[in-house]
C-alpha cells in the first residue's frame, strides 16, 4: 500500500452529485460507487468525514422565490440534508462498511446529535462519519457547515467534489482558453474573484490554515489518488 498523504479528510459532497443523472433525488447507482469508492479508502486506514447538501431534494434560497420564508427554507433544507446522510450511511453498511450519522440538531431516532468528541471518537473507531443538518443555523451553506466540521474534526485538508478537474482562470465549460491551477493561495484566489466555495466558509479555512482540494468526484479513483498525494485537480492553501 502506498504512503497515505492523508490520515484524516472532510469531503464535501453535494447533494446534486447524488442525482447523478437524474435531475431530482437519489440516483441509487451513483450513491453506490460513491459509498464504494469511499469505503475502499477507509479501509487503507483513512478517517472519513463526510458534509452531504441537500440540493437534489430542497434547497432553502430555492423556496425564498416560492413565497417561503427564507429562515424556514433552510431549516427545510437542513432535513434534506438528512436523508441524503442517512441514504449514504445505509449504502456504506449494505456494502460492509461502518457508518454514522451526526446532525447539527436533535433528530432522534434517525441519528446522533453532533459533538466533536463524539464525532473524532467515532472516525478513531473507524467508522465513516456523516455530517448533516448543515451548521444548524439558517443562512449558513454546507459549504460553511464543511469548513466548521473539517476544523472541529482536525482534518488534514477538506476534499470539495465537484463536477470539474479543479479551479481554472475562468469557467472552462464555456471558455475554452481557460487554464487550470495545479496550486493557488487563498489570497491569489481572492484576487482572482474564483468562486470556490462561498466567503465564510473560505474565510474559515483561510485563517485556520485548512488546505482545500478541488477535484473532479465522477472521476473514479481521483479520491484515492488524491489521498496517496497524486497531483489531481487544485490546492487552495
Amino acid at each position: 500500500m502506498s504512503e497515505l498523504k492523508y490520515k484524516r479528510i472532510l469531503l464535501k459532497l453535494s447533494g446534486e452529485a447524488l442525482a447523478g443523472a437524474d435531475k431530482y433525488g437519489i440516483n441509487a447507482e451513483t450513491l453506490e460507487a460513491f459509498c464504494q469508492e469511499i469505503l475502499d479508502l477507509s479501509k487503507q486506514g483513512v478517517q472519513i468525514g463526510i458534509v452531504v447538501g441537500g440540493g437534489n431534494i430542497f434547497r432553502g434560497i430555492q423556496g425564498t422565490k416560492k413565497g417561503i420564508d427564507r429562515a424556514k427554507g433552510d431549516s427545510m433544507g437542513m432535513l434534506a440534508t438528512t436523508i441524503n446522510a442517512i441514504a449514504i450511511q445505509s449504502m456504506i453498511q449494505q456494502l460492509g462498511g461502518k457508518a454514522k450519522v451526526l446532525t447539527s440538531t436533535l433528530m432522534e431516532p434517525y441519528a446522533e446529535r453532533f459533538s466533536q468528541n463524539r464525532a473524532i471518537t467515532a472516525l478513531e473507531e473507524g467508522y465513516i462519519v456523516v455530517f448533516s443538518g448543515g451548521t444548524g443555523n439558517p443562512y449558513f451553506t454546507t459549504d460553511s457547515a464543511s469548513a466548521l466540521r473539517g476544523l472541529e474534526i482536525k482534518a488534514e485538508v477538506l476534499l470539495k467534489g465537484t463536477r470539474v478537474d479543479g479551479i481554472y482562470t475562468a469557467d472552462p465549460e464555456k471558455d475554452p482558453n481557460a487554464t487550470k491551477f495545479d496550486e493557488i493561495t487563498f489570497d491569489e484566489t481572492i484576487q482572482r474573484k474564483l468562486k470556490v466555495m462561498d466567503l465564510t466558509a473560505f474565510a474559515l479555512c483561510s485563517e485556520n490554515n485548512l488546505p482545500i482540494m478541488v477535484f473532479d468526484m465522477n472521476q473514479k479513483g481521483n479520491l484515492e489518488k488524491i489521498v496517496k498525494g497524486e497531483k489531481i485537480g487544485t490546492l487552495v492553501k
